[in-house]
């Protein structure tokens, strides 16, 4: 298992925040009380870390973090269980939520926290809800690829025309999600399928979303699978030299499935209310904000708008899918990418 750091936040009374916690939160610091919480964070200390150091700044509830990846965390802290000092888990990838979730380690959240979001971004059995999206597009070549070429739906690429011209980020953990939620809604014979049509029709293997937008925009691949945020970020720091843009599915096409990252809150935790506190914190208008500006993900706290860049969100939620159907199949679909062939093109 990856090796993990336990730090805490830190901020003393009588003083102000600087940097991009002050953004967040531009007060004094409240005295610090006897709460404090402690957070199993797999999105990164450089993303949330500004956001903790607000939120103990300005309510007074300390915050210690354990920093790792979404599947060590979770498999840590089925490892742990009744005995974890977690009492919150944020999680980019929502399989390993599932796969917590099936193994009864997660707590009911609070109704008034879960209200914060839309029905479709939150658990029905109250048990997690989602703070960002990220939207599953496919960044495509300006000059390589003419506006008649571009697919209604994901499973259009399959297709002679595409042959050799799609770039899939087979290992990175959004395809492994995104894979896992088209098996779930298609079955895993037709996302076996289509996977298997997707090498024979010589899809190129890239190793994470950003490889394949900086691939698109010098030219060197047509189009790829990712994320919409990197294209954004790879247009502003190079400007017209990229020539690349993202194209969106169908509203309905599983292709442009919105990836949530989550926030939970462990059946072993006897913090539940600092640990409640801290998650409608994420939800509030200042982080929510934040987390759009700095990653340019759509924040999912209802009535929050995204950042003015980013188009109107209508994609096929996952919030709508069982996340313990995700947890169950997330391992699964790490092996059919693997027997597929396709890190091997």
């Amino acid at each position: 298992m990856t090796a993990i750091a336990l730090t805490t936040a830190a901020c003393s009374t009588s003083r102000t925040l600087e940097g991009p916690a002050a953004g967040i939160y531009d007060g004094e610091c409240a005295d610090s009380g006897d709460q404090g919480v402690t957070v199993y964070s797999s999105r990164t200390e450089n993303l949330i870390g500004p956001v903790l150091d607000a939120f103990e700044c300005e309510t007074g509830i300390s915050v210690a973090v354990r920093w790792g990846t979404s599947t060590d965390l979770a498999l840590l802290l089925a490892e742990e269980g009744d005995r974890t000092p977690a009492d919150v888990f944020l999680s980019r990838s929502p399989g390993p939520v599932g796969f917590l979730e099936g193994k009864s380690l997660l707590a009911a959240i609070d109704n008034d926290v879960l209200g914060l979001v839309d029905d479709q971004n939150r658990s029905a059995s109250g048990t997690w809800v989602g703070f960002t999206g990220r939207k599953r597009v496919l960044v495509y070549n300006l000059d390589g690829v003419a506006s008649g070429e571009l697919p209604v739906s994901v499973f259009d690429l399959t297709d002679e025309q595409y042959r050799g011209r799609v770039a899939i980020p087979a290992t990175n953990g959004s395809f492994i999600d995104w894979f896992t939620v088209l098996r779930d809604q298609h079955g895993t014979d037709v996302a076996t399928k289509w996977l298997d049509d997707m090498v024979a029709n010589e899809a190129r293997y890239y190793s994470n979303n950003r490889s394949i937008v900086e691939a698109a925009g010098r030219g060197e691949i047509d189009m790829g699978l990712v994320n919409h945020y990197y294209q954004y970020q790879a247009a502003a720091a190079a400007g017209d030299a990229h020539r690349a843009d993202n194209w969106e599915f169908a509203d309905d096409d599983i292709g442009s499935l919105l990836i949530i990252t989550a926030a939970t809150v462990t059946a072993a935790s006897d913090r539940a209310d600092a640990a409640n506190e801290l998650i409608a914190y994420l939800l509030g208008p200042s982080a929510q904000q934040y987390f759009s500006a700095e990653t340019l993900e759509y924040p999912l706290a209802a009535g929050i708008e995204p950042d003015e860049v980013l188009p109107p969100v209508a994609a096929l939620e996952i919030g709508s899918v069982d996340f313990g159907s995700l947890g169950e199949g997330f391992t699964r679909s790490t092996e059919i990418i693997e027997a597929s062939g396709i890190l091997n093109q």
